[in-house]
């Protein structure tokens, strides 16, 4: 199995931390693997958790009562999930976090990051600095649906997720861009009716 602290080193996950804050952070987490359609979290359940991708795809999804899903984030490891401060409300997930692939994740009690936080003003720095780009994504992501044409938004999505299409079922994609698995066959090919 893939440990954490093999991975302290990689800047998609630890950024510019100095080795032994990489390392500290590292040791904090513990790896497991999970199966394709496994869940990290589900949304409505308690959460506590941060989490790190260090293999495979993962989706976050909020669901409605009709059992539809809406996808509203992607992640290939190796990275960071979204911080539970964004994804929690009162402890609760706000969303589902599903694998869709086999692969390898690592997780962390969000008070235990708050504790090394407090002793390492470069792990909070981390920290603060994983949030921030999570909540420039999600911006990003907000201003598309609500200021861009379906056709635009696929622009914006190909230019910040490059190799997504590839990566991720097509209907996801959809539902993250705010349109129909049609709308955005049709916007893929638009010679081919």
């Amino acid at each position: 199995m893939q440990s954490v602290v093999s991975f302290e080193r990689d800047k998609r996950i630890f950024g510019d931390l100095a080795t032994a804050d990489a390392h500290a952070l590292a040791k904090a987490f513990e790896a497991r693997t999970i199966a394709k359609a496994q869940h990290l979290a589900r949304q409505g359940d308690p959460d506590a958790k941060e989490y790190i991708l260090l293999s495979g795809k993962m989706v976050s999804l909020i669901g409605d009562a009709e059992g539809r899903e809406v996808c509203v984030g992607f992640f290939v490891g190796p990275c960071v999930i979204t911080p539970n401060l964004a994804r929690t409300a009162g402890a609760t997930s706000l969303v589902s976090l599903r694998a869709e692939t086999d692969g390898h994740a690592a997780s962390v009690d969000a008070t235990g990051l708050l504790d090394l936080m407090r002793g390492s003003s470069a792990i909070e720095d981390w920290a603060n600095a994983v949030l921030r780009a999570e909540l420039a994504r999600k911006t990003s992501r907000e201003w598309s649906l609500a200021a861009l044409k379906a056709k635009e938004r696929l622009e914006w999505f190909r230019s910040v997720y490059p190799d997504h299409e590839t990566l991720f079922n097509h209907s996801q994609i959809a539902s993250f861009l705010g349109m129909t698995p049609v709308t955005l066959s049709r916007l893929r090919n638009p010679g081919g009716e």
